[in-house]
Parts: C-alpha cells; structure tokens; sequence
C-alpha cells in the first residue's frame, strides 16, 4: 500500500508542476475584513500568513507569472445566504452599530444597484473587502469580486485564466477550509492543475486547517510549502528567459 501511495503521489506531482507561461497565482481574501484587528470576522492565523503570501507575490511578479487577487463581498442587493444565515456579521449593521462577531456588522459589504456594480463602492475600515495594503494588486493585475465562497461563480475568474491560456493554478490565502477550498475545489474540477501553498493559507482552527490540507492531498491538489513554490517559480522564470534567449 505504502509503494502505491508513493507512485501515486510521484504522479501527482509529475502532472502539476508548473508549465512556463501557462501557471498564475491566486491570492484568495487576503482583505481588511478578514485580516484586520477589531473587524468581526478577523483571522489573526491570515496575519500570520501575509509574509509568505507576499513573497509569493513578489516572485510572480519578478518572474512574469500572473498574479490574480479574490475579494469576497456582500451586497443587500444579492441577499443570498452567504449572508442570512451563513453570515451575519456581513449583514448590514443595525442602526448603523458594527455589532461584532455573530451579529450585523457591515464585514465585506459593498453597494450594488442603481446599475452600479457591486465592485463600484467599497467600504473603508476594518470590515472592507480591500486587500490589505501589504499586498495592494497593481493596476494591471486581476481583481476578481464574487458573492459567494467560490470565486469562479458568477465571475470572469474561468475566462480570464482560460484567455491566457493558463493551465496551473497557485493557491494561498484565507480561509483554507472555506473560500481557497471552495475555490481550489472547482478548479481542479474545470482540470486546472492546482496547487496549495500551505504554509500560505490559514483559517481560524488548526484541525480545520489540517483536514482541508488532507482532503485536497487526496483528490484536489499538490501540496507545497511557499519555500519549495518559490524556487519553482525561480526556475520557470530562467526557462521562460532561456526560451526567449533561443
């Protein structure tokens, strides 16, 4: 049993490795609403995690991997249940009181209607859906809003990979057990080839955090940590430069 479990995994990881111009980073909610002291449904573990992230970034910038930020929000205009019953801190606070953790609190709400889009106005402070400044997307790189857990749903997440022909996907991010799961999950459905950087994901629970990681070795994913990733990325960008050289 143990043999095959090695054969196995030798294959996983001989299928995934990242291909020169066909692989993207995903950065999943890494946003003030999760990450900063005092929101309501702040994750001090993704805290923890903005270093690696940002050296992940910083290596797919230096070596022209597409980097693709999510940002999970809510809008009144879109009730669905993400926020009545699965959500309520991201309901909009009563009387305009952030009620904190469990209750009515404005996290991640954004304003849609009047034919604006709900991307059109994002709130400020600690229950803003932003990306933390620390890892503040360029003004060329992807940000993709979405409503619900999986950022492939009802955004153009799908079109933007597949127009740039893009086969192997990077995760990292917050929640691991929730919106990077979600997420990484379908993709692997769609046959992107994927990839988690666990030491780059948190959630609130190391045993949340351990039994996502567990269910994605099985049937989702390749696992590495953001060091091994990084020296990946190092050697696809001199593969790309040998290329061109040629």
């Amino acid at each position: 049993m143990n043999e095959l479990m090695h054969r196995k995994q030798e294959r996983i990881d001989e299928l995934h490795a990242c291909l020169p111009g066909r692989t993207a980073l995903i950065v999943v909610d890494m946003q003030r609403g999760f990450l900063d002291p005092g929101a309501s449904l702040e994750m001090p573990a993704g805290r923890e995690i903005v270093p690696r992230v940002r050296q992940l970034v910083d290596a797919c910038r230096r070596g022209a991997v597409p980097v693709i930020f999510t940002e999970y929000v809510y809008a009144t205009a879109v009730p669905c249940l993400r926020g009545d019953p699965f959500g309520p801190e991201h309901l909009p606070p009563a009387n305009g009181n952030v009620g904190g953790f469990g209750a009515p609190s404005g996290n991640c709400l954004v304003h849609a209607g009047g034919g604006r889009p709900a991307s059109a106005v994002v709130g400020a402070g600690p229950e803003s859906a932003q990306v933390i400044d620390e890892l503040a997307p360029r003004s060329d790189e992807l940000v993709v809003r979405g409503h619900t857990y999986d950022k492939f749903i009802g955004t153009p997440l799908d079109l933007a990979l597949r127009s740039q022909d893009i086969r192997c996907l990077v995760f990292a991010g917050v929640a691991t057990d929730i919106c990077v799961a979600c997420t990484l999950m379908t993709a692997a459905n769609l046959d992107y080839r994927c990839t988690a950087v666990t030491d780059a994901c948190a959630t609130v629970d190391d045993d949340l955090q351990a039994a996502a990681i567990e269910i994605w070795k099985r049937k989702f994913a390749r696992l590495r940590t953001t060091a091994q990733m990084i020296e990946e990325i190092q050697t696809l960008a001199a593969a790309s430069t040998a290329e061109v050289a040629t």
